[in-house]
């Protein structure tokens, strides 16, 4: 089983960065998690810089420790985890990268490997959906995020960071009667946002209208909503409140706090999980690395929440 080094033998700060240090390989032979950056951010409708994102993400994930005290697990001692480098990716062919991301995606899911993803802007997810409903058939979508990512086109172009949501479902890669959008608040172009993605089938838990509810009612409406479905978690970093995470290109004020979405990603135990990614982190917005800091952590807990299904299934 690989094993993040230890900071009593080599310092945090010495090595080259790797996701969690843990070793990076190639190969997926023997992996039960792929951890993978996709450095793309050639769909960014406002601040680009997110391709630099991974670099940034395996600098400050060194910080993390093994053990999860508030899950009580150490999610390397059930999950054999690599750092298995970037997704191929053309930053002027915005297609192009999203076939790669394909068939690195269905390659890893038909592996039976769990694909831990760092972006790269959003739209990488469709790229990984495509691949991993490839394998397995459409798949619940917890989206935690400040927008709707539900718009048809930006400039004429329908392949935004800002429209993955809405190809994803035309698609048919999601289950929308299982599928969740969390967080989502700032303003719209027009009323006509909010019919369009309800003629989409998705339901929002917007955040005024759950600003008032503790951790426990949030968590509660989501395991309601998607059940025993395998979900794909994906986690735009602006579902945060920029005052957390600054780096990242579309911040939107009023979102959750850090500690808020640590504790509800500790109350999503039970959640069959089939895949994650962690996208947005623009490393030149972002004060002293926290906003990097913030989706190593969550990387880190949702490991966490897989290690304990397959604890639960040994």
């Amino acid at each position: 089983m690989n094993y993040p080094l230890d900071p009593q033998v080599t310092p945090r700060f010495s090595g080259s960065p790797t996701f969690f240090r843990l070793p990076q390989q190639q190969s997926l032979e023997g992996l039960d998690v792929a951890l993978q950056g996709i450095p793309f951010d050639s769909a960014a409708s406002f601040r680009p810089g997110a391709r630099f994102g991974p670099r940034a993400v395996r600098e400050m994930s060194s910080l993390l420790r093994p053990y999860n005290r508030v899950l009580d697990i150490d999610p390397y001692r059930f999950l054999n985890c690599a750092d298995v480098g970037d997704c191929s990716v053309n930053p002027f062919n915005i297609m192009e990268s999203l076939d790669f991301m394909a068939k690195r995606y269905e390659e890893i899911a038909r592996a039976k490997i769990f694909p831990l993803s760092y972006g790269g802007d959003h739209l990488i997810a469709l790229g990984v959906l495509r691949g991993l409903t490839a394998a397995r058939g459409s798949v619940a979508v917890l989206q935690v995020d400040a927008h709707l990512d539900t718009w048809d086109t930006y400039f004429g172009s329908q392949y935004t960071h800002g429209s993955f949501m809405k190809r994803a479902i035309e698609e048919e890669l999601v289950d929308v009667n299982h599928s969740l959008q969390v967080g989502i608040r700032g303003p719209l172009f027009s009323p006509q946002d909010m019919d369009d993605v309800r003629a989409l089938g998705m339901e929002i838990l917007p955040m005024d209208a759950i600003v008032d509810w503790k951790v426990d009612e949030i968590a509660n409406a989501i395991h309601k909503k998607i059940g025993d479905a395998p979900v794909y978690i994906t986690f735009d970093v602006d579902g945060v409140d920029p005052a957390f995470a600054p780096g990242t290109g579309t911040p939107e004020i009023g979102g959750f706090t850090s500690q808020q979405m640590m504790a509800l990603l500790h109350r999503l135990r039970g959640l069959n999980i089939v895949g994650a990614d962690i996208v947005e982190v623009s490393p030149s917005y972002d004060n002293a690395g926290i906003t990097a800091l913030l989706a190593a952590r969550v990387g880190y807990e949702i490991l966490g929440l897989v290690a304990m299904q397959k604890k639960l299934y040994r």
